[in-house]
């Protein structure tokens, strides 16, 4: 479809009749707004519904904010501006909230509607809401399960805005019908690496509950720490950084019911058979191989692990099931997830090396090779994990898709959290059978593009171009805009192997069901971005996580085009900017994302004035 400059300039104009400054994040699979002015609503309105105990404090919770913040928007959309030769600038940013007489009737009331208040929060739980705002003072809440009412609470909480008067009102009349695209939207937190307090835990459960994700996954073991209670082995705890970076299994509890009462699952991952020497060597030293290794070997030849420290649990040694069975049980009984996360990624061949009881496997077994390996492990763990009838296990893609390190057999139930090369990984697990959870590192990974890590670096000791061959150099120089030679420390990614720095744009860009068949894209159950934590703690993850990660958030919601067909980001870019101001408004240090300028000037910054450049 081919359109002229001017008309894909002035295409959001024809959305923006209805002249309402805010528009709920995520965008909702339908809004309609009417047009007969705003709706008054008292300073002592009420939420009231169902006595159900979830609801009830979800109705205070709500009703209180709303009258606390009084938002004012700090962004909205509006058409581009135009730019006539000596333009005079338009202050926005102290325009006032519409203050159209509307109708007189005031909104005293909102009455929420639960058809069935006893859906538990688990996978695939239906969400879906309407929500409705009569230009007579009406309000409905409607929703077949308490889960989709807290949705509907959080969009009611961004329509209600202040009236400039000291009062509150909703722009127009509105009716929404809402309801998720994926059932699974969340947010790895790794806390292992380094030790969140559970006050940040709970911050973060806010604000994924404001965006309408619904998944807290908690990877909260791994090489470095062992910080999670255990009664059957309380030594493992040893293995935490110290006693006051231990989660005891009451804490554990508070927030699990904390993340309940705002719709969010908070749902474990113990990494094993790699990422596992903490904790586990506490226990069992010969459970555990490789833990005295040197990592990287000082050049990678033979490393026995991806980043210090290094130990992977020894699945050649029997021993080590047994001491699986002892853990998991522990902690799939305290979870209440039907879903748990069981690892199985980045195992290194060489680390078996260090292994006895592995090498006598293998002498055991002549031909076998590690597809092999990874397989009897597997036979063994199974059905050791599958000890609850509902419970679904999750696993990385790297148990059925390394190229050195992948089982032979993996039952089709086992959910695939898929990291690695984007489109064509999903699509190679799609076609084999398995759901998948996308956290594609090249557009999910959240501490990507922020420098390397690991200590005591040479190469970060370069200060210049690294030389060319004298034949390649000569050629260069009669084109030098061709080729820029790169080192890691010079115009290079800066050790950061996922770089660059994942803005909220290219998260909101990925169409990560691109060249999937229709059959295929239905094993895309939903997505997580991930904060692995090697240079994030409790100090930062608040601006390492947000506001960006509320484009994935929308695009698991109501996709990332508008009904047009076209990509929404130019849409998308006010409600962001503004969910961000809200953000830090209710204590979450969320980064900015652009100049205030660009919040007063609507599309102002924009890179092109044409808002279709993006494409359809």
């Amino acid at each position: 479809m081919k359109i002229s400059i001017a008309a894909a300039i002035g295409l959001l104009a024809l959305t923006l009749t209805e002249a309402v400054k805010v528009n709920p994040l995520p965008a909702p699979v339908s809004i309609t707004w009417a047009s007969s002015g705003p709706v008054k609503v008292s300073n002592d309105f009420k939420i009231v519904g169902p006595d159900n105990a979830v609801l009830k404090k979800a109705f205070a919770r709500t009703a209180n904010l709303i009258k606390k913040e009084r938002w004012v928007p700090q962004t909205w959309e509006a058409p581009p501006p135009s730019y006539p030769p000596f333009p005079v600038m338009t202050k926005r940013g102290d325009a006032p909230v519409s203050d159209s007489h509307g109708s007189s009737a005031t909104l005293n009331t909102v009455n929420v509607v639960v058809s069935d208040l006893n859906a538990d929060l688990q996978h695939g739980v239906d969400e879906t809401y309407t929500l409705d705002i009569t230009a007579t003072g009406k309000g409905t809440i409607k929703a077949k399960t308490v889960w989709g009412a807290l949705h509907a609470l959080q969009t009611l909480n961004q329509i209600v805005i202040s009236d400039g008067k000291h009062g509150l009102q909703v722009e127009q009349p509105v009716h929404i019908a809402d309801g998720p695209k994926y059932p699974h939207r969340g947010i790895s937190y790794d806390t292992s690496r380094n030790f969140y307090p559970i006050p940040s835990l709970k911050r973060q459960i806010d604000a994924l509950s404001y965006a309408k994700f619904n998944v807290f996954h908690w990877h909260f073991t791994d090489d470095q720490s062992w910080p999670m209670e255990m009664k059957v082995h309380p030594q493992m705890t040893k293995d935490a950084y110290s006693a006051r970076e231990i989660y005891t299994q009451k804490q554990v509890k508070e927030l699990i019911q904390y993340g309940r009462e705002r719709g969010v699952r908070v749902y474990p991952e113990v990494d094993m058979p790699g990422h596992a020497s903490a904790g586990w060597i506490q226990v069992d030293k010969k459970a555990v191989t490789c833990a005295d290794s040197w990592w990287d070997n000082d050049g990678w030849t033979h490393h026995s692990a991806v980043e210090p420290n290094p130990g992977q649990l020894d699945i050649g040694y029997p021993g080590t099931y047994k001491l699986i069975k002892d853990v998991y049980t522990e902690l799939g009984n305290l979870f209440t997830d039907n879903l748990f996360h069981v690892g199985f990624d980045e195992l290194q061949t060489y680390c078996y090396n260090y292994s006895s009881s592995s090498q006598d496997w293998f002498k055991a077994h002549p031909g076998a090779g590690y597809a092999d390996f990874a397989q009897q492990y597997i036979d063994k763990v199974l059905p050791i994990f599958k000890n609850k009838a509902n419970r679904r296990l999750v696993m990385w893609e790297d148990s059925v898709l390394s190229p050195d390190f992948s089982a032979k057999s993996i039952p089709k139930d086992v959910i695939m959290q898929s990291w690695n090369n984007g489109v064509d990984n999903i699509k190679l697990l799609a076609q084999k059978g398995y759901d998948i959870i996308v956290t594609s590192a090249d557009f999910l990974y959240l501490d990507c593009g922020h420098g390397g890590w690991v200590t005591n670096d040479p190469r970060y000791n370069v200060n210049s171009p690294p030389a060319l061959p004298q034949a390649i150099q000569d050629a260069f120089n009669e084109n030098p805009s061709a080729y820029t030679p790169t080192s890691v420390n010079y115009g290079g990614a800066g050790a950061s192997w996922c770089a660059p720095y994942k803005t909220w744009q290219r998260i909101y860009n990925y169409d990560f069901t691109e060249g999937l068949t229709a059959d295929e894209a239905k094993h895309v159950i939903g997505g997580e971005a991930a904060l692995w934590s090697e240079q994030a703690d409790e100090t930062v993850v608040d601006s390492k996580v947000w506001p960006r990660t509320a484009a994935y958030a929308e695009s698991l919601w109501s996709g990332n085009r508008n009904s047009a067909g076209f990509k929404r980001t130019t849409e998308m870019s006010a409600r962001i900017q503004d969910f961000r101001e809200r953000l830090v408004a209710r204590g979450i240090g969320a980064a900015p994302l652009v100049p205030k300028y660009c919040l007063q000037h609507p599309h102002a910054c924009d890179l092109f004035r044409n808002q279709t450049a993006l494409g359809n």
